[in-house]
Parts: structure tokens; sequence; C-alpha cells
């Protein structure tokens, strides 16, 4: 097919248009990343903390309930011992502010999963949170459950398996837990 001199020239002016058009959806592009790029930077990029509260309520000769709560939402119940004056192994800890991290199954020469270490606690040390159902299995740590009777939280593994899922959905990082009685 042989174009004219004048229908090569059209053809060239709708390549020529075509370009500037692409030229110009390329431009807005990239002006919109940049923008988009600035939004990104101008934002407070502060790591948000987890925050877990234990409200202990119920109190026995034998152990201590309570509820823990996720960024201020229910998620399960506790079991720890009761309050002994923070003896190792047979009481619950003070009331009081702590930093937690998550523990790997690897560091632990008990727990065969991912489970929580409170850290800092005056006199103690290995403050876990992991499954059991009584006290007898808390040797001093913070046991979850959902669901609870006299000196027993049910469920626990189950309530393992969502604060560790719902911790790391939130980025598994500065946790922070508080705990006092009612």
């Amino acid at each position: 097919m042989v174009f004219s001199k004048e229908e090569t020239r059209w053809q060239k002016i709708k390549q020529l248009k075509l370009l500037s058009q692409i030229a110009k959806s390329a431009k807005e592009y990239i002006v919109r990343m940049l923008q988009n790029l600035r939004m990104l930077t101008n934002q407070n990029t502060e790591v948000k903390g987890v925050n877990l509260l234990i409200i202990r309520d119920t109190f026995t000769e034998v152990s201590t309930i309570g509820n823990l709560y996720l960024d201020g939402e229910w998620l399960c119940d506790t079991l720890e011992n009761p309050y002994l004056n923070n003896q190792r192994n047979i009481s619950c800890i003070p009331e009081g502010q702590y930093k937690v991290r998550l523990r790997t199954a690897r560091e632990s020469a008990t727990k065969d999963y991912l489970h929580l270490l409170v850290q800092d606690v005056p006199d103690r040390s290995l403050i876990l949170f992991h499954s059991g159902n009584t006290a007898k299995d808390t040797r001093g740590c913070v046991l979850v459950g959902i669901g609870t009777e006299q000196d027993f939280v049910k469920n626990s593994r189950l309530a393992m398996d969502l604060l560790m899922k719902e911790i790391i959905n939130l980025g598994g990082t500065n946790i922070n837990l508080i705990i006092k009685n009612k």
C-alpha cells in the first residue's frame, strides 16, 4: 500500500498526537505517584504498640482469674496463681506495667509453640503467657483460656493460638502489659 504525501503527513500527525497523549498520561501518573510518596513520607511513622490489659476479678486460695484485653477489646480469660508476695513459681506477679515480647519455641526448653515473655518483673524471671488449665500448670505464669470455672480456664490452646495470631497481625513488637486487680 502506497500513501500519498498528504496521507503520510496525517499519519505522522496522528502518531505525534498519540505520543503526546501517552506522554501526558505518563506525566500525570508520575505526578500522582510523587504526591502519594510525599503523603507517605509526611505521615507519622511511629510504630504502634500492642496493648494488653489483665483485669483480675476472681481471687481464691488456689488461683486468680481475670480478663485479658487486647487494644481495649476483650480477647480471653486468664488464670494465675494467687498473690503470695511475688514468690517464685507459686505467686502471680504484682500489679503494674510490663514490657512483653514474643518468645519462640527454640528459646524454651518446655514450650513447643510461640508464646509471650513478660520482662523486667521485680525479683522474677521467665514469666510467660502460655496454655494450661489450672493453677498447677502456671508455675507463676499467666494461662489463657476461653471460658472459666472455679480455679480452671477452658480452651487454653485455642485462646493461646488466638492471642498469638492477633499479636502477630498487629506487628508482634512493642507489646505493653498492664495488670490491675478489680
